[in-house]
């Protein structure tokens, strides 16, 4: 049985390992998982020049290993590569971001999402509205950290429950999402915080790999 490949676009070997804990504690995924860090890549994708770079990388990736995989998984919110990912390969390629919201709209109506860097918000929206998502995006607020520091509790846990409290109370999502792969082992304490659900898109995605795989 092929395995999943769940490709990093960034450099950062420590976001790999908090990517591959949040798809393993899923159990979602009935088959081995290959997890990629992309070397090459810049150290956080936060600029609309980071993900073009990015998306370059990712393609190449899943070009060199489109007969080794059952399917591949694009960890990082924007999506970066996943169209021309998917004109290199006839498997399943899913991006974090699309699978991120398309599971908080079946948990909410009004989605907030918590950004890394105030610099990659205009470019999620532009996604949004390509994928005819945005109306159904209340507001993302950033945290304007490193991707670096993202999943470190000490530096990112209470200014992402400021942030989510926010989105909360003054945006009324009823819903977040984490928009970026590194905030994986926040989630929990932050919806224990903010006391509405919290969406973690690594593992958004990989229900949605196993459902399309199923589907197979």
């Amino acid at each position: 049985m092929l395995p999943v490949h769940v490709i990093n676009p960034n450099s950062l070997v420590h976001v790999t390992a908090s990517i591959q804990a949040a798809v393993l504690g899923t159990r979602a995924l009935d088959r081995d998982c290959a997890f990629a860090t992309l070397h090459a890549g810049p150290a956080g994708i936060t600029t609309q020049a980071h993900a073009d770079l990015a998306a370059t990388l990712v393609a190449q990736y899943v070009a060199e290993h489109a007969e080794q995989a059952a399917a591949f998984v694009v960890a990082c919110f924007s999506d970066p590569g996943v169209f021309a990912a998917r004109e290199v390969t006839r498997r399943p390629v899913i991006g974090i971001g699309h699978a991120g919201l398309m599971h908080a709209l079946s948990l909410g109506r009004r989605v907030g999402v918590i950004a890394i860097a105030s610099s990659a918000v205009p470019r999620h929206w532009r996604y949004w509205r390509a994928l005819q998502l945005d109306t159904h995006v209340v507001q993302e607020r950033a945290l304007d950290l490193s991707v670096g520091q993202s999943g470190d509790p000490a530096i990112a846990l209470e200014k992402m429950v400021q942030v989510g409290r926010q989105l909360v109370v003054d945006d009324e999502a009823d819903v977040l999402v984490l928009g970026c792969a590194g905030m994986a082992a926040l989630r929990k304490p932050l919806q224990d915080a903010v006391g509405v659900p919290v969406v973690d898109p690594c593992q958004a995605a990989a229900f949605a790999t196993a459902a399309q795989l199923g589907a197979l």
